[in-house]
């Protein structure tokens, strides 16, 4: 901790959603993607952008500001952060999850944060984004495909799914599917089954069929905790499901997944998970506000509290794991 005050450091955090707006408007604008084939220029951005030269030359000082674009005389070209993340071309574009991170929904819940704090939970009607076929899950199904692709090929690396004879997988809140996705593609011998709203799956489908897995994707629409998951599987995927609920709702979710469990089979949560004395790392930390700003009750929990609710549910092993480059953690347990 710094022993100098600081005013910068609270001047940035009262103009941060400036930030967030000039990185959301490149993405829309495909800036990013222009500069990085080659228009580099105010007036050729302005072009093929549909933007004016005015508004262009505003947007693009403030992403040189911010060192995701830099200026070499007349013209600009990408940082290598930008190059690889927020090129549409690029190896690790993730630009499309500003989309749901600072969609309406979201930044509605963060606009009645005071109001959140006292109460102890969110503030927006209907349980915040957590109401039936909220369609914010849609624009999240769709946004955060290419960060969870990301993370899942991760998983996928410490499950050695590819050495595996043969895995039948259920994928609970599957969302854009991409966890039970990815399991599939390095390997032909998974059977997906994903379980999330009917109008989430419809996106989840486009993407197994991307994927070429469409033949061994079985999709199962409605609440995880009303349908019935069948049974047998060697794998259930809970994936940054369970931080939206208090932890007796946790459990009752693990205790459904572990039923459904074949024996030997393990449960794999993938969460932000903060240290147990809660001092860190800083995303989990975070992670744990935005619970409180859109959920009645969620929670970025600690290991030690996974721990407790799987046992109670009936697993044993947990075990926690790291998953590098990502921000997410794991938590793998079994029947």
């Amino acid at each position: 901790m710094s022993a100098e005050p600081n005013l910068m450091a609270v001047w940035d955090a009262f103009t941060g959603y400036q930030r967030t707006g000039a990185l959301k408007a490149a993405i829309e604008l495909d800036v990013f993607t222009e500069i990085a084939a080659g228009t580099n220029t105010i007036d050729g951005l302005a072009a093929k952008c549909g933007a004016a030269p005015r508004g262009l030359q505003a947007l693009l000082g403030r992403l040189v500001a911010d060192e995701l674009v830099a200026r070499v005389g007349d013209h600009y070209e990408l940082t290598p952060t930008a190059a690889i993340f927020l090129d549409r071309n690029g190896p690790g574009y993730v630009g499309s999850a500003i989309t749901f991170i600072a969609s309406a929904k979201i930044t509605e819940c963060f606009g009645r944060l005071t109001e959140a704090v006292r109460k102890g939970g969110t503030a927006i009607e209907d349980d915040g984004t957590l109401s039936a076929e909220n369609p914010v899950w849609v624009e999240f199904a769709r946004a955060m495909a290419p960060l969870a692709g990301m993370t899942a090929l991760m998983l996928a690396n410490l499950l050695e799914v590819e050495k595996a004879p043969g895995l039948k997988v259920l994928d609970v809140a599957a969302g854009h599917g991409m966890f039970g996705i990815v399991l599939a593609r390095m390997n032909p011998k998974v059977q997906v089954t994903a379980v999330d709203w009917k109008n989430v799956l419809a996106v989840a489908e486009e993407h197994a069929r991307a994927a070429g897995v469409m033949d061994r994707f079985r999709t199962v629409p409605g609440s995880a905790f009303e349908v019935p998951f069948g049974e047998g599987y060697d794998l259930v995927l809970l994936p940054n499901f369970l931080h939206h609920f208090d932890p007796p709702t946790c459990e009752r979710i693990l205790a459904k997944s572990r039923a459904a469990l074949a024996p030997g089979g393990r449960v794999v949560l993938v969460e932000f998970i903060p240290d147990d004395d809660r001092s860190g790392p800083p995303d989990a930390i975070r992670f744990s506000l935005v619970m409180l700003a859109t959920t009645p009750a969620g929670d970025a929990y600690t290991f030690a509290e996974y721990k407790g609710m799987l046992e109670r549910a009936g697993f044993h092993g947990a075990t926690l794991y790291e998953l590098p480059p990502t921000p997410a953690r794991v938590v793998i347990a079994g029947a």
